[in-house]
């Protein structure tokens, strides 16, 4: 069967919205070679190919425009999305295969969800080498923790003071690059909470360090951000909506479900819609 290459765009708010990704279909018979060639074609920080597996629902492999990593979030909502969208499956639960090991998905008509691992809440940042990143009036000192955080991958978050100063912040990527490295971390969430019933809280995502300077929607990120939510910001509930992207004019919505046991966070799924771009 021949492969098909779709655009896709996950997690997209408006219809101008949400990150890119490429997603390769029916990929079983592409080398290395060829699948390299063709995420650099496509052009998007990520590309997905789609093979059968088994161990596992499907396969899928990530390539960015110079090589392949483990895994990619919002390339992976757009798969799922994509794969229902044109009858490949139905609503239900899935799994694939990846480089970092089999994860599950929850397909339902509009939304799809990938598992994450639970939390690993780990040391906390002085202010301080976060002001030379931005500038200090914006920072939440002393209310919420700057700290980093991983469900998947270690970042440092920190909180701002107002959505109308998150949009504004100005980063200084040589001073993020370098406190990435000092901290093995991707990059820097900041987060803006706000009271609105529609949604908890703003984002934005700056990892220079893997050539991201800024990114519109970041499922990773705003998984570990519905668990420090819970943990920190007296938020009880299980079920996040965060959006991101807006100082990008690229407006982005994605959610976050929690499940809880014995007071700690068990599972943590992220999820959002995908739809194709249409050139």
């Amino acid at each position: 069967m021949t492969y098909e290459i779709f655009k896709m765009t996950a997690f997209p708010k408006e219809t101008d919205g949400g990150n890119p990704a490429g997603v390769v279909l029916n990929a079983d018979n592409l080398d290395e070679k060829t699948m390299q060639k063709i995420a650099k074609e496509v052009g998007y920080s990520e590309t997905a190919f789609v093979f059968k597996s088994h161990v596992a629902d499907f396969l899928v492999r990530f390539f960015t425009p110079q090589n392949e990593v483990d895994l990619c979030g919002h390339a992976t909502i757009a798969t799922f999305n994509l794969l229902r969208d044109k009858g490949v499956i139905s609503e239900g639960n899935y799994t694939q295969e990846t480089k970092v090991g089999i994860l599950k998905l929850i397909v339902d008509k509009q939304f799809v969800y990938m598992e994450q691992v639970p939390p690993v809440f780990g040391r906390k940042i002085d202010s301080v080498e976060i002001e030379e990143c931005f500038n200090e009036d914006d920072i939440v000192k002393e209310k919420y923790p700057i700290m980093i955080l991983s469900t998947g991958m270690k970042e440092i978050f920190v909180p701002i003071k107002s959505v109308d100063k998150l949009n504004k912040l100005t980063p200084n990527i040589t001073k993020i690059k370098e406190l990435s490295l000092k901290y093995d971390v991707i990059g820097i969430h900041c987060f803006a909470l706000v009271d609105d019933e529609n949604v908890d809280a703003y984002g934005r995502n700056f990892a220079p360090i893997v050539g991201i300077n800024e990114e519109s929607a970041t499922g990773t990120s705003n998984g570990a951000l519905g668990c420090y939510l819970h943990k920190y910001c007296s938020f009880k509930k299980t079920i996040f909506t965060l959006r991101q992207g807006y100082s990008m004019n690229k407006p982005s919505e994605i959610i976050t479900k929690l499940t809880i046991k014995n007071n700690e966070i068990a599972t943590v799924f992220v999820g959002g819609t995908a739809t194709k771009i249409i050139d």
